[in-house]
């Protein structure tokens, strides 16, 4: 039984490279259900990539075939690999990182090793630079249509041997919680944290209640101020900054109908610092 099979890449729609990808799929199967994930990943930024996996993967369903191709490796000793994730979902991609995520939020139920001799696009054996369309398309494409099951993928590897980029956990030390900027909302500039909803309710804020927020970069503050915690956009007015919780139930700082990241000029990585805490309250006489 045949499978979604769905590609994410930065290799941008500029040129023919995604619609190479493509054409290697349906040369395996003409059938196939090909989607997009997105191809707009900034540039051999994996941990974008990874991000990504986690935000889309999990709505899939079991038998999914996703193929990631943020590879600024290519051609290195780096291995091509193929997991399972917890939830039944397929992910074949270098193993760079682009797998932290999905290994940490979701869980990898088991890993491969591709086994280029079987599973690559033939006559394509002396390029070394397109193994998105050579090797995860064309494997992607031969899991996705049933062609192979996963075990002909090739060797299975211990799922602790996926490589993991570094993470900076988010904390609480029982006045404030402190996490990362993880990723942007990219359309909308909003800023994703890696603060968990459960970690953020200790704080003891209710919808409606103020939240002091900090943001800092190495070198210094560039951002604080007073927000409200809202449910949704629409508790605020247009152009007012908020706090709310995101689609992954993670805590997101936004301005209604505004760029944040913009705005501010906030940047995305571990070297991003957010702090929040329940704001003081202010009596005037």
């Amino acid at each position: 039984m045949k499978k979604p099979l769905i590609f994410q890449t930065d290799f941008g729609t500029a040129d023919g490279a995604v619609s190479a990808m493509y054409g290697v799929a349906y040369s395996v199967d003409p059938t196939l259900l090909i989607s997009d994930l997105t191809h707009e990943i900034t540039q051999y930024d994996i941990w974008e990539a990874s991000y990504r996996l986690i935000q889309t993967v999990r709505y899939w369903p079991a038998g999914s075939v996703f193929v990631s191709v943020v590879d600024p490796g290519v051609g290195s000793t780096r291995r091509s690999i193929a997991v399972k994730t917890s939830e039944g979902q397929y992910v074949i991609t270098p193993d760079n990182g682009t797998l932290t995520h999905i290994k940490r939020m979701c869980g990898i139920a088991e890993a491969r090793i591709i086994d280029e001799t079987v599973n690559r696009l033939p006559n394509s054996g002396e390029s070394y630079t397109f193994h998105g369309r050579d090797i995860y398309a064309y494997t992607g494409a031969r899991l996705a249509a049933g062609v192979i099951d996963f075990s002909q993928v090739g060797p299975e590897v211990p799922a602790e041997s996926v490589i993991e980029l570094s993470v900076v956990e988010a904390t609480f030390d029982g006045e404030q919680v402190t996490g990362t900027i993880d990723v942007l909302d990219v359309r909308f500039g909003s800023l994703w944290t890696n603060i968990s909803n459960e970690l953020f309710k200790k704080l003891g804020v209710n919808y409606g209640q103020r939240v002091e927020i900090s943001i800092e970069n190495e070198t210094r503050t560039l951002y604080k101020n007073i927000l409200v915690y809202a449910r949704s956009f629409a508790d605020v007015y247009v152009g007012e900054p908020l706090v709310y919780m995101n689609s992954l139930e993670c805590m997101a700082v936004a301005i209604n109908q505004g760029s944040f990241a913009k705005a501010y000029n906030i940047g995305t990585g571990n070297k991003w610092k957010i702090h929040m805490r329940k704001a003081p309250r202010i009596v005037y006489e």
